[in-house]
């Protein structure tokens, strides 16, 4: 038998969540019901009060629930239910969470399951499950389960909807993950124009006892990988395709925010990184590109990707940003650097060739690289088997290197 967790503010949904829990105990589990609503009383009483949720979280509740203010609520409750489900399901009192809600709810819900760890099951039934989800997932695997109607009482449709939420969440406790012999994890990261790559590198390096995990360098891959990296799953860093910071530096659709490249760096993970695809900035369809930039040079990847080459200006920063990022390193850390191409298409005879905005980038980053930082300049593209191999041979030996 497992304990779920069913989480949601029983002021206004006290209802669909006592019918959650009714059909989790039919199944043979047992609800832990958490009340984080704080404006009306519960309609039903949960095992977990609102003030044990705000106690959790330093939070006064009388003084909150006297202003009566939704949004200052959401927020608190936002602060405080993350804390209570992480020593939850840390202490091994819970083993995966459900919620219903609308807006205010989401935020709540999502917030606390965002601080469980991936594998940890995870669903929200929202009237915001479709379209763009992005904050409220974030980089954790969190089940996103439309209502359809709104999470208003009981009807012919909520009730298929949470009936069908509820048989989820059971099966995913009830689901046994296959054993496997662990083996050491090694990130990556790749983009189209870099798999040729990460593939060499990933079979020497399973050939090697690794496991190898490639993330794709969208924003939302390059932050997963960051989040992995920080929970010291992580073995070493295979990271080819830094090209998010194109992205994050000119106003780019695929942009990983301004920490990536730090988690292996405060971490010491052993690393290599190398300038893959920083010759792109991505936008949508080509109608979406800002006016600003009609005049530069750029590469339709497909109908809804339109990439756009960065100047030697552009790339001269962007040197300098990974240099200052690595900088701060506090494990063993190598750069390699692929002089005849950092994509496929900045190859000579390519769309995106620029040997000036290439060379801006090396010499931003020598420029500001510290020293005790390796950088291996290799007479190759980023693509060709020779470079694959030095990089594998350059984190095998930072794997077994001394933290500094």
């Amino acid at each position: 038998m497992a304990t779920i967790a069913v989480l949601g503010t029983m002021d206004s949904k006290g209802e669909e969540h006592g019918f959650v829990a009714d059909l989790i105990r039919q199944r043979g589990h047992q609800p832990l019901l958490i009340d984080v609503g704080t404006l009306d009383a519960p309609r039903l009483a949960p095992d977990i009060t609102r003030e044990q949720v705000a106690a959790e979280g330093g939070i006064d509740l009388k003084s909150l629930v006297a202003r009566r203010d939704r949004g200052e609520s959401v927020t608190a409750m936002s602060h405080a239910a993350p804390l209570l489900l992480a020593r939850l399901a840390a202490e091994n009192k819970i083993h995966a969470v459900i919620s219903l809600g609308g807006g205010g709810g989401t935020a709540i819900a999502t917030a606390a399951m965002r601080a469980l760890p991936i594998g940890f099951p995870k669903l929200m039934v929202s009237t915001l499950a479709s379209g763009n989800t992005a904050q409220y997932v974030g980089v954790k695997d969190i089940v996103m389960f439309p209502s359809i109607v709104d999470v208003s009482g009981l009807n012919r449709i909520s009730r298929q909807i949470l009936s069908r939420a509820a048989g989820a969440i059971c099966g995913m406790v009830e689901t046994t993950v296959p054993l496997a012999k662990d083996k050491p994890i090694i990130v990556a990261s790749q983009f189209g124009n870099t798999t040729t790559c990460v593939d060499l590198c990933r079979r020497r390096l399973e050939a090697a006892g690794y496991e190898v995990l490639a993330f794709h360098a969208t924003g939302t891959g390059g932050r997963t990988m960051e989040s992995l990296i920080e929970s010291g799953m992580v073995a070493g860093v295979l990271d080819i395709t830094t090209t998010e910071w194109a992205d994050e530096l000119c106003g780019g659709v695929l942009s990983a925010g301004p920490t990536r490249l730090d988690a292996a760096a405060r971490a010491g993970t052993p690393a290599i990184v190398a300038p893959g695809c920083l010759d792109m900035v991505n936008f949508l369809a080509p109608e979406t590109v800002p006016a600003r930039f009609a005049s530069r040079n750029f590469y339709q990847h497909n109908p809804q990707v339109t990439l756009m080459r960065t100047t030697p200006d552009e790339c001269a920063q962007l040197g300098k940003i990974i240099a200052q990022k690595l900088n701060a390193s506090t494990g063993p850390v190598t750069v390699l650097w692929p002089l005849r191409g950092i994509s496929i298409i900045s190859a000579p005879g390519q769309k995106f060739h620029d040997p000036a905005a290439d060379r801006a980038l090396l010499d931003g980053l020598k420029a500001t690289l510290r020293r005790g930082i390796s950088l291996v300049e290799l007479d190759c593209a980023i693509n060709d088997a020779p470079f694959a191999d030095a990089c594998v041979k350059a984190l095998l030996a930072n794997l077994v290197a001394p933290k500094k």
